[in-house]
């Protein structure tokens, strides 16, 4: 599967079937987890992840992530968004400043957060933790951004906020969405794709997938008759 560049790619598919596996195949999450092996090749820009000369803490400065649900440090707002910076060597206080305002106005966060940077991340409310996280993935600035069921434990009014930020940010990034959620895909995404059993069934323009589907197994899931 090729995952275009500044789109919304969306994996669908029940649980279990490989969906969150493959997004953490993207930035190497899953080499820390005893046993795993992989074949096949994931190339960003051409250039093989798994090439020995690529460390992987610099793959995943490139490719950021955030999960299911909102993980802050236990550490003050500025200091959750300092965190990737300063393990790149970042130390002058107005340049990480600097990266704070950017990362949070990114996020949609800034106006609610900028005379609170220095209180506790988790006296935020959990929509606002949840972009709090990706202000923190986005301020090593990365290329690719991978998104496991950002929404699952958040409310309408958050949910809707966030899917509104996945499209701004689609301008300067390229996203890869996880969801249970076929409404949300279908309403931010640009592509879809289908996973069953560990296997893309089908990839493709996510209005085509959604009313025109190829396989007989995407109309099925897509339709409800399983899942």
């Amino acid at each position: 599967m090729a995952i275009p560049p500044h789109r919304i790619s969306a994996i669908i598919g029940p649980s279990g079937c490989g969906k969150s596996t493959l997004l953490r195949c993207l930035n190497r999450l899953n080499d820390l987890v005893d046993g795993f092996r992989i074949t096949g090749v994931v190339r960003i820009g051409g250039r093989d992840i798994h090439d020995p000369t690529w460390d992987a803490t610099d793959l995943r400065r490139r490719v950021g992530m955030v999960f299911q649900r909102s993980n802050p440090f236990p550490k003050t707002i500025y200091e959750n968004v300092t965190y990737g910076p300063r393990i790149l060597g970042i130390r002058d206080r107005a340049n990480l400043y600097d990266v704070v305002e950017r990362s949070l106005r990114a996020a949609a966060l800034w106006d609610e957060a900028r005379d609170r940077l220095h209180e506790s991340a988790l006296r935020l409310s959990g929509g606002q933790q949840q972009r709090l996280c990706i202000a923190r993935a986005l301020a090593v600035e990365p290329e690719v951004l991978l998104m496991d069921e950002p929404c699952s434990a958040l409310d309408p009014v958050a949910t809707g906020k966030i899917e509104d930020l996945m499209r701004e940010l689609k301008e300067r990034y390229t996203i890869v969405i996880v969801t249970h959620n076929m409404q949300q895909a279908a309403r931010v995404s640009d592509l879809t794709g289908f996973f069953l059993q560990g296997e893309l069934v089908e990839l493709g323009v996510t209005t085509t997938i959604f009313t025109n589907p190829r396989d007989p197994r995407t109309e099925d899931y897509i339709t409800g008759r399983f899942g």
